[in-house]
């Protein structure tokens, strides 16, 4: 959540940023919450005068009484009761000002980075590193979502079954592969210095609210109503809300989180064959790695981030390039968003696997997530996340670039987690 006192002293820029991120009521917005925040400021300030003066004529009373001036004291009771009743009628509008102007500020998303690109979609998004050459397969080759068939790890008919369209069911060596590279990905990750945790699947409103995910995203998310919990879409959510409320001192800093968790998303009103297969799914398996760093140390931590989800690919094998997203097609909260792509031989085109984001302080403010620095006063801290990795595209990418006549091939690195060379 921006902060209102940065809108306040800084509105051109203010207005700039969002329009960059496509915000199509951002002068409107701007104007609205500038105002809202003069009315709020001006009726705090009559409600203190009312009570102070009202404070005041009740500190008399008694010394009026016994002196003898009844009358005065009188006098006084009559107008504390009036400014009393005034107190209220301002303390309910400051009430309902609030209201209206946190309705309005979480509506609005967070400010790119200066290098952020102008851009509306993911056609404007700007390719700062590839790697890898592109696979070239025979004429025979097969898409992975006929190759899970060719091969029986993965059946899609049986999740359809049990749950519904996106619920695959992994067997065998499927089963074993998926397993293999959660391992894999956690155990990179605690080389790089990260903290393993292992946190609920399911997330309360308030910790959606504090990651943005809420109120921007409740038609994406699973919500189970009889409790009031959402399935959690990312590990992101139930980590970073871990320090919620939190007052970290400087020597706690930085904070790296990695976590394992099943993800689940509704992406309501996808449908083609651009989600065909693992493409895209509502049940899926994520590693996911959180930083919370002080604002000097994020920029770096963010470029950290992503060469550590750029060594997983190299050891995948898997070619790759890094895009910096444009402020269209940046999500709510980030600042700054990195893309991880891989190529699909098969299928002839890029798929995402993972975005690094640098949200600098837009969630630590919802969350009021804050550290202690040498002069013991409390400053937002920036939060960061990436997913390092998003199993099933990568998965896709394996099957169709490794595949042969002899089978498909496992990677290298992965073949110590799976027992086998081979899928065949």
């Amino acid at each position: 959540m921006l902060q209102l006192q940065y809108i306040r002293e800084n509105k051109e820029t203010v207005i700039k940023g969002l329009q960059k991120k496509r915000f199509a009521q951002a002068e409107t917005s701007v104007d609205q919450l500038i105002e809202l925040d003069r009315r709020r400021r001006e009726t705090q300030s009559e409600m203190d005068a009312t009570l102070a003066k009202s404070n005041n004529l009740a500190k008399e009373i008694g010394a009026l009484m016994k002196a003898g001036k009844k009358e005065e004291a009188e006098k006084n009771k009559s107008e504390t009761g009036q400014l009393k009743t005034r107190s209220k009628e301002l303390s309910d509008g400051l009430e309902k000002i609030e209201q209206e102007l946190q309705a309005l500020l979480v509506t609005l998303p967070n400010l790119p980075h200066s290098s952020v690109p102008e851009g509306k979609t993911a056609e404007d998004n700007e390719t700062v590193y590839q790697h890898g050459g592109i696979p070239e397969l025979t004429e025979s080759a097969l898409p992975h979502w006929d190759l899970i068939k060719k091969y029986d790890i993965i059946d899609f008919e049986l999740g359809v079954k049990i749950s519904g369209a996106g619920f695959p069911v992994y067997k065998g060596k499927g089963a074993r592969i998926q397993r293999a590279m959660i391992n894999f990905f956690l155990d990179e990750a605690l080389k790089a210095g990260y903290y393993e945790i292992q946190p609920p699947i399911v997330v309360n409103e308030a910790s959606g609210f504090g990651t943005g995910q809420l109120p921007d995203k409740e038609g994406q998310m699973y919500f189970a109503s009889a409790d009031g919990l959402y399935l959690i879409p990312t590990a992101e959510v139930p980590i970073t809300n871990i320090y919620r409320d939190v007052i970290l001192n400087e020597s706690d800093l930085p904070v790296k989180n990695v976590g394992y968790t099943p993800c689940f998303r509704r992406e309501a009103g996808s449908w083609g064959a651009h989600v065909r297969g693992l493409n895209r799914l509502h049940q899926f398996d994520k590693v996911e790695i959180v930083q919370v760093q002080k604002p000097d140390n994020s920029y770096k931590a963010l470029e950290e981030m992503s060469k550590h989800i750029q060594s997983l690919l190299q050891k995948l094998e898997l070619p790759y390039r890094v895009l910096r997203l444009c402020g269209g097609d940046m999500g709510f909260t980030s600042a700054l968003t990195y893309d991880m792509e891989v190529y699909s031989a098969a299928q002839k085109r890029w798929l995402e696997v993972s975005s690094v984001s640098n949200f600098e302080t837009f969630q630590a403010n919802r969350l009021k997530l804050r550290y202690r620095d040498e002069n013991k006063k409390t400053q937002l801290l920036h939060t960061l996340n990436g997913s390092a990795l998003a199993l099933p595209r990568i998965l896709a990418a394996i099957l169709e670039n490794n595949q042969s006549e002899k089978g498909i091939a496992v990677p290298k690195v992965l073949q110590p987690y799976t027992g086998f060379d081979r899928i065949d």
